[in-house]
């Protein structure tokens, strides 16, 4: 349900084409809700029959090619409003490399110390991203209180990142000790 809300969000700080809300998705609300072009175009089409959304009333005589425009309504905004209210318990966590690494637990850990690597490697790169967008999008004096929650989403992507790199330091460490054949606390070590 929170793909609706994420493109109600998006229409009321500016309104928007499909395509250009793609590309806002890309560059800021993909980065913690992510949605392909196909999945945005689909749910414009739902809120637009909801009666949450509407296109925007094109010029007199229309361009080949235009862009149709879309805009919240008050329906919309109730509807989003109500949903910020609303009480949700935290999702399970879904992670391919955690499931991976327990995997590698009963039929052995070749090549996921390289895998462990790269994953530190892009969130070491996610990481430098975020804290330039803080820099560019959230100087001293933007101080408002839209503000300061636009900066907390982006702080709480900082700190994941941050978890992450340690965690997978943490998770190369342990491999480490793993795949050393002679560590004498290995508790797998057949010569103890």
């Amino acid at each position: 349900m929170s793909l609706p809300h994420a493109i109600l969000t998006a229409l009321l700080e500016k309104p928007s084409s499909g395509l250009e809300l793609t590309r806002r998705f890309d560059r800021s609300i993909g980065y913690f809700w992510s949605a392909t072009h196909q999945q945005i175009y689909r749910e414009l089409g739902k809120l637009e029959q909801a009666g949450l959304i509407r296109a925007l009333p094109a010029p007199a005589t229309p361009v080949r090619g235009q862009k149709k425009e879309y805009e919240v309504l008050p329906a919309g905004r109730d509807e989003l409003a109500d949903w910020t209210r609303r009480a949700e318990d935290p999702k399970p966590i879904r992670s391919a490399l955690l499931l991976r690494l327990r995997a590698a637990a009963v039929v052995g850990t070749e090549g996921m110390a390289d895998e462990l690597r790269r994953h530190l490697e892009l969130h070491r790169a996610q990481l430098d991203a975020y804290l330039a967008m803080e820099r560019r999008q959230f100087p001293p004096e933007r101080d408002s209180e839209a503000d300061r929650l636009r900066h907390l989403v982006l702080r709480g992507g900082i700190e994941l990142e941050r978890f992450w790199m340690a965690w997978l330091t943490e998770a190369l460490a342990g491999l480490g000790a793993l795949d050393d054949p002679d560590d004498p606390d290995d508790p797998d070590d057949p010569d103890d």
